[in-house]
């Protein structure tokens, strides 16, 4: 192997070597994201959080299928608890994991089926994943993965990462302002793709917090194919440690 051959594979492997790996490529944009996200608060430095939740289910024509409001608090620290609370025909109703277990109360009566509250208690996850993006990206049973710049169907460009939590029908894109870094859709296939979109932030609580939010059904090709929901957060309150 000539001189000239040695230095160029020597430099392959230089650049090889210096190149992030796709899994660090993904924590470092996470990290740049929360960043962008903590605008004069820490998110380490959270207590407790409360907000309402306005939910407006539309069906393929477009027409509104149902709608409510939700308030929904979740305790951080210590330990983990979520708590959401609705009205429907002048029921109240309330689901509450306490950190360790999961109850429920429909106008005063409590629902004791083990199904049932584990469905309830996968709702209360779901809905603070849905708004705690991006730290609770770095979550540690995630395995997650750059992809590179996207363009989204809107002409916008993003980056994305890909995040399997374990299973098939656990898996997520997430997408990135390519300048600001900012979390501007997620990508989930369960048994339908969808695709959710932050239209609008709030920057009440010194933290850039959903403030308006699109679900669309997307196809293979991750075309749009109609709105299924819309959501509205408000009234955000922050405890601090």
């Amino acid at each position: 192997m000539n001189h000239r051959l040695i230095l160029s594979f020597l430099l392959v492997t230089l650049i090889f070597s210096c190149t992030p790996s796709p899994e660090k490529q993904a924590e470092k944009l996470i990290e740049k994201s929360i960043n962008a996200h903590e605008l004069s608060k820490k998110w380490a430095d959270v207590a407790s959080i409360k907000f309402k939740k306005k939910k407006r289910i539309l069906d393929e024509n477009g027409a509104v299928d149902s709608e409510y409001e939700q308030w929904l608090e979740f305790r951080l620290k210590p330990y983990y608890e979520g708590k959401i609370s609705w009205e429907k025909d002048s029921v109240l109703h309330v689901a509450n994991f306490n950190g360790s277990k999961m109850s429920y109360q429909m106008g005063g009566n409590a629902i004791q089926n083990e199904g049932f509250l584990r469905a309830k208690k996968s709702e209360i996850d779901a809905a603070y994943f849905a708004f705690a993006q991006p730290w609770n990206l770095m979550d540690e049973n995630a395995s997650l993965m750059y992809e590179g710049q996207k363009t989204l169907e809107d002409g916008k460009k993003a980056e994305a990462v890909r995040a399997d939590y374990g299973s098939d029908s656990d898996i997520r894109w997430f997408y990135f302002d390519s300048v600001s870094a900012q979390v501007v859709a997620n990508e989930l296939h369960d048994k339908n793709l969808s695709l959710i979109e932050n239209t609008s932030y709030d920057e009440s609580t010194g933290f850039l917090l959903p403030k308006e939010q699109k679900s669309y059904r997307i196809d293979d090709a991750r075309k749009k194919i109609f709105i299924q929901a819309e959501y509205l957060y408000s009234d955000y309150e922050v405890t601090f440690e």
